[in-house]
């Protein structure tokens, strides 16, 4: 059993549903069950550098667990890379500092990819730090799921669901974009749940005349409409050919200037590319002859209340982070297997993405049951 009487907690990266129900979850079995005080840093690795928090007492906790967002607020700064007047700094020492003045014992972070490797980064300068994995995308490494992304799941299925009903009614092809970065999980989930005609994610390249072949064969057997459900980050095969390039190119890269120079390519090819979607809906419309319009769900996507599972999830995970705490766990992602826990080394966490397997049975369930892909 370890010795803790003091611990910090706080949310990183986006904001996301289920953040202070994790939150509530950790912080009444940390202080009602264990005995510990708790503080919230403000504004996540903001607040942690500028020793900004909150004590969260058995009050501050009371009537969060329905609400969205994160009461701590939260920001997407870097420990070893944030800006002070101007200029880059590693703020590493600063929170190795403000952490032993505080008086705490460990410190518990609430993020995705982005955070598992600043909690990484603070393990290494010696800090007692456990991660717990928050985001809609579903794409944290070694963890079943994240809380927020069963929300953001109901929430972009609802959206295909009222779609569906006005695309119907004009005879149109309704293309709705939706999160998950380089991840497809999202869209493949949402997709299949809502059901969309065509489903395209990151991991599948598409051709758009392949999408066209599946449109066109819909309307030969009387379907005058068609659902896509699109992915932010999907790209048709020569964009994502252009765009594994630019990556190989950083990967590649030799020397300090080469990696500034593939770095900038790279993010001149990653804009070229950000009005996908738009050139999709207009590509598509004249490939089959049908109007063709386009909704981006956005931010609306983790947004609000939600949902019992992502509360559940959320409310056993935080217990569970305060139970490995007490026994001693140090550096370790707090990861969902199954219906238990288990805690995971940060190491192998950290940098590492969870992208859909093109043989999941999600992507084979969406073929059998005539979903396009693109491919």
């Amino acid at each position: 059993m370890a010795t803790i009487k003091r611990v910090g907690i706080l949310t990183a990266g986006g904001d996301s549903p289920g953040l202070n129900a994790a939150i509530r979850g950790f912080g009444k079995a940390a202080t009602g069950h264990y005995g510990w005080e708790l503080i919230g840093f403000r504004d996540g690795v903001t607040g942690l550098i500028e020793n900004r928090f909150m004590e969260l007492t058995p009050s501050a906790l009371s009537g969060i667990l329905t609400v969205g967002g994160t009461i701590l607020g939260t920001s997407r700064d870097k420990v070893h890379k944030f800006v002070v007047d101007g200029e880059t700094r590693d703020m590493v020492p600063t929170i190795v500092q403000n952490y032993e003045e505080d008086g705490l014992d460990a410190l518990v972070m609430l993020g995705g990819g982005g955070t598992a490797k600043n909690a990484k980064r603070l393990l290494d300068a010696g800090l007692n730090v456990i991660s717990l994995p928050k985001t809609i995308d579903n794409d944290i490494a070694c963890t079943d799921t994240s809380f927020g992304f069963a929300t953001a799941c109901e929430i972009a299925t609802d959206a295909i669901d009222r779609l569906h009903s006005t695309a119907h009614s004009h005879h149109r092809i309704i293309i709705v974009e939706l999160m998950g970065h380089r991840a497809g999980w999202l869209t493949l989930a949402a997709g299949l749940a809502g059901g969309a005609d065509i489903i395209l994610i990151p991991e599948i390249p598409y051709s758009v005349a392949n999408i066209a072949a599946t449109i066109k064969a819909r309307t030969a057997r009387g379907s005058t409409f068609s659902v896509v459900a699109v992915a932010e980050g999907a790209r048709d095969q020569a964009d994502t050919a252009d765009y594994e390039a630019a990556r190989l190119l950083v990967d590649r890269a030799d020397s300090a200037e080469a990696k500034r120079a593939a770095k900038n390519h790279l993010a001149h090819v990653v804009d070229s590319q950000r009005e996908h979607t738009f050139r999709l809906a207009r590509e598509l419309e004249a490939a089959t002859g049908l109007e063709s319009r386009v909704t981006i769900l956005g931010y609306v996507q983790r947004g609000g209340t939600p949902c019992s599972a992502d509360r559940l999830l959320a409310t056993r995970l935080g217990v569970a982070a305060a139970d490995m705490l007490d026994q001693g766990a140090s550096g370790v992602l707090v990861a969902a297997c199954g219906d238990d826990t288990c805690p995971v080394p940060l190491a192998d966490v950290a940098g590492r993405v969870k992208l859909v397997p093109t043989d999941h049975k999600w992507v084979e369930a969406a073929r059998r049951v005539g979903t396009g892909l693109g491919e």
